[in-house]
């Protein structure tokens, strides 16, 4: 099995200044890709320090994805720590050069100096385009391991994966078929109680089951090899059996898009009024589609679940919606939630 992993770069990244979305994001991609990541490692910027991982990982690694330390400024290393430890040094891409003045002129910008590092890539690396930004990536041999360098930009990293290191892979290794997985999502089970009824079940080999757990709703997913489709398939009622009236849908698509669906199937519009989620329902059904007719956000208070049901109910009558939906206020930071 190809042996692939990603090193994050940055000390913002390091000490948890930002969030590392591009890492998440290559480990979800890269699994259905059916090449998942065996290793994550995140390092600062210390040119000693990024040398010192790129040899490491280039003895055990097949495949490393180099994320962030592309840009122009002082602490952007990750070029000049790959030519260090390949032991040569950094030559300019006269063609990015050009393209990146290119890039400054057509918006009426000066390029900065600064921004020729970009262009200097280690003597032996691959040019890596990268069609909506500045930073070019490469590709190097190190040792045993293909090394991806990128950007550290979402964007850029993403449409680079995508269109340039994932086609290269397929071309030199021979990828397995992504592998299947089945969800679903329950609510108001505990995932303890699901574990102890789903455990007992025979999974064929390789294949796994997992929970995500984020009370009241549960994910679970069974997951495995493409070889096994049949027998996960077959297995696949048993745990939906074991769930119950617990499930509440299956497949990848989330609660506001299965909410804006039914809505739009029965031909129902919505109303909301929200205290204490600050609107954040009617932004989710929003983004998803759902046929929203009004929504409001009030001053957070104290009431009772039968006050909320009466003006949940004239909510719906003064806006001539299918549905009304509220949430208010209770007690003990406890939630009432009506619909009408």
């Amino acid at each position: 099995m190809l042996n692939v992993e990603m090193l994050s770069t940055g000390d913002e990244v390091l000490h948890g200044q930002i969030v590392d979305t591009n890492a998440a994001w290559l480990a979800d991609f890269f699994f259905h890709q059916g090449v998942p990541l065996s290793r994550r490692n995140t390092v600062g910027d210390n040119l000693d320090s990024l040398v010192a991982i790129l040899r490491e990982r280039s003895q055990h690694a097949d495949v490393l994805i180099v994320n962030g330390g592309l840009g122009p400024t002082s602490d952007d290393l990750s070029a000049l720590a790959a030519a260090t430890a390949k032991g040569e040094g950094l030559v300019l891409h006269q063609a990015w050069l050009t393209e990146m003045e290119r890039y400054f002129q057509q918006r009426g910008r000066v390029m900065a100096p600064s921004n020729r590092k970009q262009a200097e890539l280690p003597a032996s690396a691959e040019f890596i385009n990268n069609p909506v930004g500045t930073a070019c990536g490469f590709a190097l041999q190190l040792n045993r391991c293909l090394m991806f360098f990128t950007p550290g930009v979402p964007s850029e990293f993403k449409v680079m994966v995508e269109k340039e290191i994932l086609p290269r892979l397929r071309a030199r290794f021979s990828l397995p078929e992504p592998p299947l997985c089945l969800r679903l999502t329950t609510f108001g089970r505990s995932e303890s109680d699901l574990a102890q009824r789903l455990d007992s079940l025979p999974l064929p080999p390789g294949v796994t089951m997992g929970y995500r757990s984020s009370m009241p709703i549960i994910e679970l997913k069974l997951t495995g090899p493409a070889t096994q489709r049949e027998a996960m398939l077959a297995l696949w009622p048993e745990v939906k059996r074991v769930a119950g009236q617990n499930l509440i849908f299956e497949g990848t698509e989330n609660l506001p898009a299965q909410i804006a669906r039914r809505l739009q199937e029965r031909q129902l519009s919505l109303t909301l009024s929200e205290q204490y989620t600050s609107g954040l329902l009617a932004l989710q059904l929003s983004r998803a589609g759902a046929p929203v007719l009004a929504s409001e956000v009030v001053p957070s208070q104290e009431e009772t679940l039968a006050q909320t049901a009466h003006w949940t109910t004239e909510r719906r009558s003064n806006h001539y919606a299918g549905l009304a939906l509220a949430v208010s206020g209770l007690e003990n930071e406890h939630l009432n939630f009506a619909l009408a």
